[in-house]
Formats: structure tokens, sequence, C-alpha cells
């Protein structure tokens, strides 16, 4: 799944302060932040590890300011998978003075590859079925 063929990267499907396009997870993310980092980190590990486990270490790490260095690394994992820039400053950047934005730009980028994070890890998203021309009107 890990996209690397030496092109341009691919482009955001969201800016970093488009969070109020998805207002749900802009609440979210603003109020309960490890809900949504949770549900992002279980679908870059591909199921590795449970939402529920990433949004206890996303919450305890809260308690010292230090969340932000967990979530930047799983950006940078995100992007790296799909091949996104580091924009439009570095991961660690984004995450310490805009974690909600960033969370809500990661959220989206999922639902835009055909993820659904609230169900969490159910394996990559599959291409609609092709219906052959024999098929057709």
């Amino acid at each position: 799944m890990d996209v690397d063929d030496g092109h341009r990267p691919q482009q955001w499907s969201r800016g970093l302060f488009n969070c109020g396009e998805d207002i749900c997870t802009c609440c979210i993310s603003w109020f309960l932040p490890c809900i949504t980092f949770g549900q992002i980190a279980e679908i870059v590990d591909e199921g590795q590890n449970s939402c529920l486990c990433h949004s206890l270490v996303y919450g305890l790490l809260c308690t010292i300011n230090f969340q932000w260095v967990y979530s930047c690394m799983y950006r940078k994992r995100l992007r790296q998978k799909f091949g996104l820039p580091e924009e439009p400053c570095g991961d660690c950047c984004v995450h310490f003075f805009c974690e909600s934005c960033a969370l809500c730009q990661e959220h989206a980028e999922l639902k835009s590859r055909g993820f659904d994070p609230s169900k969490g890890w159910i394996g990559a998203p599959t291409a609609a079925p092709q219906v052959p021309p024999s098929m057709t009107k």
C-alpha cells in the first residue's frame, strides 16, 4: 500500500485549515482529539493496534502535553504511505501548532482514499466492481 514511484508527491485532498468542511470531525478533533487520532493511527497501522490502544496512549501523553510528538509520527507515516508532501511545514510543527487542524486534514485524507475511520481497519479499500460491457443497456 506504500506509494513511492519517484514522481512528484500527490496533493492533500483538503487544506490544513479546511477543517470546517466536516463539522462533526472538527468538533471531535477539537474536544476529544484522542478519538480522531486513534481512528487515524489504526488505519495507518493497518489494524496492528486498535483505535482504543492509540487513543489511550495519546490521552496519557496529553497529560504531559507531549501528544503532538506521537501524532506527528503518524502524520509522517500517512504522508509516506500516500506520497503526500510535508506541508505547509514539518509534520511536528503542524501538530505542535495546529493539532486539531492536522487531525481533521488526516481524517479527511483517509476518507477521500476510501477508508472509513469510524469503522477502523477493515482492509484496504477496493475499487467499485467494473460492469462488463455485455451487461450494459
